[in-house]
């Protein structure tokens, strides 16, 4: 039986998607030092009884919800729950605050509120250059916050606004997504119970 349009249309994206992930995973191998910097500011924030807060826009605020998720709830196994925040999360903070301050001060207001020098923003960014990413990640650092990077492209102005970050480069936001949730994933391995045995 011939295949139809639709099943060429699948092989040929699978062939498109494998290629670029493909690619895409190569960068963050050749990022490893990176990619373990920002694993231990991960930990080392938990460690030290800080918070996590996470944010992004589009795609990368659904990473951000994710990664905040699975570090609440849990990932493999059962463990006691790590406090983790979304700054995505509340559509009522954030139309406030961009109606009264500015969509560029979604984030930092938020930040603002919350953090202390113990806890640590995650920004993932396919970009890095959002405003209110950069906005986000300048209060943090002027709360003597650990600022922590999921970016792409060439990282931005984020990039030298986080003290660990990883970039996987390239303009596939898709793939960039794709491996920062790879990276995530690995850092709530990193924080499983068997860990250090496997």
């Amino acid at each position: 039986m011939p295949a139809t349009s639709s099943e060429n249309l699948i092989r040929t994206l699978l062939a498109e998607r494998r290629q670029k992930l493909d690619s895409a995973l190569d960068a963050l191998e050749a990022e490893t030092n990176s990619a373990v910097g920002v694993m231990k500011a991960v930990r080392d924030t938990i460690a030290s009884g800080g918070t996590i807060y996470t944010c992004g826009n589009g795609g990368s605020a659904a990473e951000a919800l994710h990664f905040a998720e699975e570090l609440v709830g849990r990932f493999r196994s059962d463990r006691a729950p790590i406090r983790s925040a979304c700054f995505n999360a509340d559509p009522t903070a954030i139309t406030c605050i961009a109606n009264d301050y500015g969509f560029e001060s979604i984030f930092s207001r938020q930040c603002e509120a919350m953090l202390t020098e113990h806890d640590a923003l995650v920004v993932f960014s396919t970009s890095g250059r959002s405003p209110n990413i950069l906005k986000a990640l300048e209060v943090a650092t002027d709360r003597g916050a650990t600022t922590i990077g999921f970016l792409g492209g060439d990282g931005g102005d984020a990039k030298r606004r986080c003290r660990a970050a990883v970039v996987i480069p390239g303009d596939d936001s898709a793939a960039i997504q794709e491996v920062h949730q790879f990276l995530m994933h690995a850092c709530c391995e990193m924080l499983e119970p068997d860990a250090e045995t496997r």
